[in-house]
């Protein structure tokens, strides 16, 4: 059976975790954060937190990533932690839910600044979107060294971009709106409950580091895995961090809160005020951020499928391997075909986000409680990297993760149950697919 190509370098693993965080969120996700944050220092705040929840996941992945160097990731780590079932669910999910809806989300963001360069009618951004959806697909069927190559020029032109952003609020900007000295008012939260109106800021911040974690699928094209997987995890989620500070602080260097609550573009408007075509320079920058980021989730979720195929619980046809290009052709093609129909169906960048992020965090939860089973279990297996601060860094992400969970759930139950309600689906699936393979 042909096998998948060892070829990805460590910085082309960082370029990959900050490529797949630095999408469209730091550019859309400002103004709902503000909905809910309505000072500096808390939304700073919940930025931070969102750094570190996911630096603390990312320490505890990069112990299982060491662990298991190969292709699936999260779908082996569940699976050899909880049985069979768990890995399937985290594949389902992932496919119905998880990845196809960020790979939806991205492409309807990239049309949104698009139409905003070149105006577009309803029939147009959805056939721009699923445009966007398929050409990203049809890249990722190529060799994984080409959208290496993609990924790094994308991801270096989005950091000059936002680097370009932070320079321009620091040493243009004022900083009285950051410490609210202005005349600007500016209540103190936008929801009555300080924890709910947190979590739900959360939500925003992140979706905007989701990705992080994704190159622990690509371990079994890694080279020298074990040690370049963990590493590049780490690098790359220090990185996105400080970004994201800088730019929120840039942000509000430049406009006050209450304007970016109620901003659509708030990286547009902000830049608006230094230099007058501004917009189109943002646009431009998101459209490619996006595409960018589009290409990754496109490239990392068929492994999962490739895996799962592979163990004999979802479509054998998803395990061929391009006999030349040596990637999953055909699992990429699945995945392509239900992001379009996802884009059809919910239409909305905001609704997908919700559920997106809610099932995500759900499989998370799981995936770094494993790490205790697998200190108790497999206490002899081999560690290239052992978690910093264990037990407390996964107990804390763990923690930290429920919360958040809990709280979306009772403050958006809509989105959450529509998540799942799909991922409920996976188990006659699951049983469907074991019978026919006992």
């Amino acid at each position: 059976m042909t096998k998948l190509s060892k070829s990805l370098s460590l910085y082309g693993l960082v370029m990959i975790v900050i490529g797949a965080c630095i999408g469209s969120g730091i550019f859309l996700t400002p103004s709902q954060i503000a909905n809910h944050l309505t000072l500096p220092g808390l939304i700073l705040l919940v930025w931070m937190v969102g750094g570190l929840l996911s630096l603390s996941g990312a320490l505890t992945y990069a112990e299982l990533g060491g662990m298991f160097p190969r292709a699936g990731g999260v779908y082996v780590y569940l699976r050899e932690a909880y049985g069979p079932m768990a890995g399937f669910l985290f594949g389902w999910a992932y496919f119905t839910v998880i990845n196809t809806g960020t790979i939806a989300a991205l492409a309807i963001a990239f049309t949104r600044y698009f139409s905003f360069l070149f105006p577009l009618e309803s029939f147009g951004k959805m056939m721009t979107t699923i445009i966007v959806v398929s050409i990203v697909s049809v890249i990722n069927v190529f060799r994984v060294k080409l959208v290496e190559w993609f990924t790094n020029i994308f991801s270096g032109l989005k950091l000059l971009g936002i680097f370009a952003i932070i320079l321009v609020g620091l040493i243009w900007g004022s900083s009285n709106y950051l410490t609210g000295s202005t005349t600007t008012s500016l209540p103190s939260l936008g929801e009555t409950n300080t924890y709910s109106a947190f979590g739900l800021a959360l939500i925003g911040v992140l979706w905007s580091f989701s990705g992080w974690h994704h190159i622990s699928y690509l371990s079994g094209e890694a080279k020298n895995a074990q040690r370049t997987v963990p590493l590049a995890m780490i690098i790359g989620t220090l990185v996105v961090t400080v970004v994201y500070l800088l730019t929120n602080t840039s942000f509000m260097f430049l406009l006050p809160i209450s304007q970016i609550a109620q901003s659509e573009s708030v990286a547009a408007d902000a830049i608006s005020t230094v230099i007058a075509s501004g917009g189109t320079i943002i646009a431009i920058l998101i459209m490619v951020s996006t595409f960018g980021t589009a290409l990754i989730n496109t490239m990392v979720a068929p492994r999962i499928y490739y895996a799962m195929a592979d163990d004999g619980v979802f479509f054998k046809r998803l395990a061929q391997i391009h006999p030349e290009y040596k990637t999953p052709v055909n699992a990429i093609i699945a995945q392509a075909i239900w992001a379009i129909i996802l884009v059809v169906i919910w239409g909305t960048f905001e609704a997908v986000i919700t559920y997106v992020v809610f099932i995500d965090w759900i499989f998370f939860i799981f995936v770094a409680f494993s790490i205790f089973i697998f200190r108790r279990n497999r206490k002899e297996q081999k560690r290239p990297y052992k978690t910093l601060g264990y037990p407390f860094t996964p107990a804390v992400f763990i923690i930290t993760s429920i919360l958040f969970v809990l709280n979306t759930l009772i403050n958006n139950p809509i989105y959450a149950g529509a998540g799942l309600a799909f991922l409920g689906i996976g188990l006659p699936v699951y049983y469907f697919f074991r019978r026919n393979t006992a």
